[in-house]
């Protein structure tokens, strides 16, 4: 890598790590603390399948808008102000969402919320397959990997600070990745990409499935889904699974334990998001890590489902957080390698990106279903352990990369 890449790359990779962590503040403080209590003060005896059915048809939109926003960023060779354009439209739905009252409205909203805000993240997940030389890629994705705790904590901390007036709550978040987008638009500078022409629309659909007939491109594509499905079963429920299966601490509330959950989790998160990025790159093994990440992850999952104590969820806090951050981090560098066409690198990557929201529109009708059968969270920590497995095993036949 020359010289001034290099130089590039470093001025890069803060702006990416402050873009992510806004990001993954508002995905975790606004659906993760203050939605559920939203949702919950609308209809408490009906909060699960409420919570459940607005979080599946919102993750609707962000499976369509996420491939579709990266077609239109390589249609127009630019980044930037699709980033700027996403990260600022979010004031005004978070102001939207923090006034309606009813299910139905929350739904609306969120799903506007979600529109929005994967049009940030198409733009700014196809930064570094753009930007950054294959040599960095590992601690590029490091830089956005170390956005998840980062994000994560911020989020889970405002959320709990709002949790009594989730309407300014939501307007903090909204305003914050505003700030992001206007700090990465202004400052990362990108060098305009030649326009792409106009496809017919039969034509781009079978452009997106493309993709998926590249065989490394299609098992990593599987095995960041199954992986997705089953963290966030359990993510998407954490301030009921806190409120209504783990055996609190006398005088600590369930706001208050994501609160602290939340900074645990993110600092093993971000000691295995940096290890492995770099680990990975020093001996250029993704599989490996990947894989094994996975499966520390399920070994996580396994802790809650045979105890309910306080002490459980702090240890399936730390574990999760030293399997999801690696697996993040050195997954997103493997993704970049078996991209099929580097032209065609946003809207690759937002098809990988359904893997992230597809998943989503999933895991709460299927949540909500295990523990309504199940009676309990219990069954549903077990089926997403058995889900991080298979994510783990997808991951074996790729060919072209170690």
């Amino acid at each position: 890598m020359s010289g001034a890449a290099r130089r590039a790359t470093r001025g890069l990779l803060p702006l990416l790590l402050v873009g992510n962590a806004a990001m993954y503040a508002l995905y975790v403080g606004v659906p993760g603390v203050l939605l559920a209590l939203h949702i919950e003060a609308i209809d408490p005896a009906g909060k699960v399948a409420n919570f459940g059915l607005v979080s599946g048809v919102s993750a609707v939109f962000a499976t369509v808008f996420n491939p579709v926003a990266g077609a239109l960023s390589d249609r127009s060779g630019r980044r930037n102000p699709w980033i700027l354009a996403g990260g600022l439209l979010a004031v005004p739905v978070m102001l939207l969402l923090g006034s309606v009252d009813t299910v139905l409205l929350v739904a609306i909203a969120w799903c506007l919320g979600q529109a929005v805000m994967n049009v940030y993240q198409a733009a700014l997940t196809s930064v570094v397959p753009d930007r950054v030389p294959l040599t960095a890629r590992g601690r590029a994705s490091a830089a956005v990997g170390l956005g998840l705790p980062v994000g994560t904590t911020a989020g889970a901390l405002l959320g709990a600070a709002f949790a009594d007036d989730y309407r300014t709550g939501y307007l903090v978040f909204g305003v914050i990745v505003a700030a992001a987008a206007a700090l990465f638009s202004g400052l990362a500078r990108e060098e305009r990409l030649p326009a792409r022409a106009p496809m017919p629309v039969r034509a781009q659909v079978a452009a997106f499935g493309s993709a998926l007939r590249a065989h490394d491109f299609r098992w990593a594509f599987i095995g960041r889904a199954l992986l997705i499905l089953g963290y966030f079963s359990v993510a998407g429920f954490q301030l009921y699974i806190l409120k209504d299966h783990t055996v609190l601490p006398a005088g600590m509330a369930a706001e208050e334990a994501v609160a602290v959950l939340m900074p645990v989790n993110a600092v093993a998160m971000a000691v295995s998001t940096v290890l492995g990025g770099w680990l990975s790159d020093r001996f250029d093994r993704r599989k490996l890590f990947v894989g094994a990440s996975a499966l520390l992850a399920s070994i996580a999952l396994l802790v809650p489902a045979v105890s309910t104590s306080w002490t459980a969820m702090l240890v399936f806090s730390v574990v999760n957080g030293l399997g999801f951050g690696c697996y993040m981090a050195v997954d997103t560098a493997l993704v970049t390698m078996v991209l099929p066409k580097a032209e065609d690198a946003a809207r690759d990557m937002g098809v990988l990106n359904v893997a992230n929201a597809g998943p989503q529109i999933v895991a709460p009708f299927l949540a909500s279903v295990i523990v309504s059968v199940g009676s309990g969270y219990t069954p549903l920590f077990l089926v997403a352990a058995a889900l991080s497995v298979l994510g783990a095993l997808a991951v074996r036949p790729i060919r072209t990369v170690s």
